[in-house]
């Protein structure tokens, strides 16, 4: 395993990846054109902010499984072309949480008393007591522009200091708001009862410019405004306008439209605090994404272990080895199905997988990732977890899940059945001594089979003679059965024969057992 850190991080990160066995390379400042011509070399790729993971480099990255964010936001990265690159997108949400919603405490106290100026006044030789009245922030509404990790330290910090939070967030419950000891409101409430307005989203398309001329000219005449999240997030043309106005009494800003910031029009106002994107610098806050990246991409690339993924469901380390053989059971299992929906060139319509028994109670979603990158694989080249479940979802495939809490006739029980416009089948497995995959069901027939690396699926009538012509066809062809399983409906109905094989079976051979009398179907497996 080798991972390029293209980025400045703390000499820390590198040990522990050298202590992990995975070969590190530090190169930060590369240009665009150097990076794509080396990225095709590493398993991983370890970044800050400067780094810019896009659709170009992605496609040069042909061995890249992981791309580590030390730091929350990952509007550097082009996740929905890593996502169709079956690449990971991590960040480190909780590592500098407590730093930047100190930075913003820090500006808005600084706002408030008007700090940067009367510094600079002072030292210029002035004593202009009078000129700088501040406010207090005890008893003033804070409205909170989302709640997540960082704006709940907001919200409990300025609790602390006897400040009423309200907040707007979409993804934050009544519940959870309890909690916080804050108030949820709509954003329209927000803007006409807050006295300091703080941002914490991300920046989406939902959320580019929720701050808009428009916006800002509904807030609370005389309020105060600090940015510590993302540029982008308001319109800063609109916002000098507002604090020539009075509309807004002052705006402080970390974070900027355009990075580095050398010119805006809110640098000439006096009303406004800048600062260049410090709200992650601290000595602290450094340590701590890049130790959080270093081990998370570590754990996955050696273990599975997801952790903080931006594009994939989370595993955790001590989950992994656990999980790691009902993934297996899950992708053989879609594989089986993918394979023989592919050779009756049915359309896929849906995708129903039920948990029994040990694994209905176990996390679902990378189960259900890993059936749907063994049933699309088959059919497409490059699926695997990360982009199984949109692939999926970009065709219209309905995916159900189901746990059952009920008792099962094995420890664990897996079933995948597949709808297409001619039918359902399904096919269910187990894990034998806890971590060999076995298939113990197909269309509800009962057989007990371990997946070879080349198998053989027939479907046949239920009388006599048909083994012998089955195996005198292959013997003749020089084909050796490595283990040979069966199963039927009952006595002369439909039956099923499941053979593992130690060679691929060529096609002319296969030809062959199709025509054999009582054989209605024949398919190569490969898994």
């Amino acid at each position: 395993m080798k991972v390029l850190i293209s980025d400045k991080l703390s000499p820390a990160a590198v040990e522990i990846f050298h202590s992990r066995g995975i070969e590190t390379d530090v190169r930060p400042g590369l240009t665009p054109p150097e990076l794509r011509g080396i990225i095709a070399e590493y398993d991983g790729l370890a970044i800050r902010s400067a780094t810019k993971v896009t659709k170009e480099l992605l496609e040069a990255a042909a061995t890249l499984k992981v791309v580590g964010r030390a730091g929350i936001g990952v509007d550097n990265v082009d996740v929905k072309s890593a996502t169709a690159r079956g690449v990971v997108v991590m960040n480190t949400p909780y590592g500098n949480a407590i730093t930047t919603a100190e930075h913003t405490l820090a500006l808005m106290f600084a706002l408030a008393r008007q700090i940067p100026e009367a510094t600079a006044s002072t030292r210029a030789g002035k004593w202009e007591k009078n000129r700088f009245m501040g406010v207090e922030l005890f008893g003033k509404t804070l409205g909170l522009i989302g709640c997540g990790n960082i704006g709940a330290i907001v919200a409990d910090r300025a609790r602390g200091l006897k400040m009423k939070p309200i907040a707007y967030d979409p993804f934050l419950t009544e519940h959870r708001a309890v909690d916080l000891g804050v108030e949820k409101v709509g954003l329209d409430e927000l803007f006409a009862r807050a006295d300091i307005v703080t941002l914490h989203a991300p920046l989406t398309d939902a959320t580019r410019n929720i701050l808009s001329r428009e916006a800002i000219g509904r807030l609370k005449r005389g309020v105060r405004i600090v940015n510590c999240a993302r540029g982008g997030l308001l319109d800063e043309a609109a916002l000098a306008d507002a604090l020539r106005s009075g509309q807004v009494a002052g705006a402080a800003l970390d974070v900027f439209e355009t990075e580095p910031a050398t010119a805006s029009p809110l640098f000439d106002l006096p009303n406004v605090v800048c600062t260049p994107h410090l709200g992650a610098a601290t000595t602290e806050a450094q340590e701590n994404v890049a130790l959080q990246v270093a081990e998370q991409m570590s754990d996955f690339l050696l273990t599975g272990a997801v952790t903080n993924a931006i594009n994939m469901p989370s595993v955790s380390a001590e989950d992994a080895p656990r999980l790691r053989p009902y993934m297996e059971l899950c992708r053989l299992l879609g594989a089986f199905a993918g394979q023989m929906t592919q050779a009756r060139d049915g359309v896929l319509h849906s995708v129903a997988i039920e948990y029994e028994g040990a694994a209905a109670h176990l996390n679902h979603k990378p189960l259900t990732a890993a059936v749907l990158a063994g049933l699309l694989s088959p059919v497409m080249a490059g699926v695997n977890m990360v982009n199984a479940p949109v692939v999926a979802r970009e065709r219209g495939v309905d995916i159900a899940e189901v746990a059952h809490d009920r008792p099962s006739e094995y420890q664990t029980l897996v079933r995948v059945a597949v709808t297409t416009d001619r039918q359902t089948r399904a096919v269910a497995g187990t894990l034998f001594a806890g971590s060999r995959p076995r298939i113990v069901e197909i269309k509800g027939i009962k057989v007990e089979a371990d997946f070879g690396r080349h198998m053989l699926y027939v479907t046949n009538q239920d009388r006599p003679g048909f083994i012998g012509r089955f195996g005198a066809t292959l013997a003749e062809a020089g084909i050796n059965i490595a283990t040979f399983h069966l199963g039927r409906a009952a006595a002369g109905a439909d039956a099923i024969c499941l053979v593992s094989v130690d060679e691929p079976v060529p096609e002319p051979v296969l030809a062959e057992v199709r025509s054999l009398p009582l054989v209605m179907q024949a398919t190569t497996l490969t898994f």
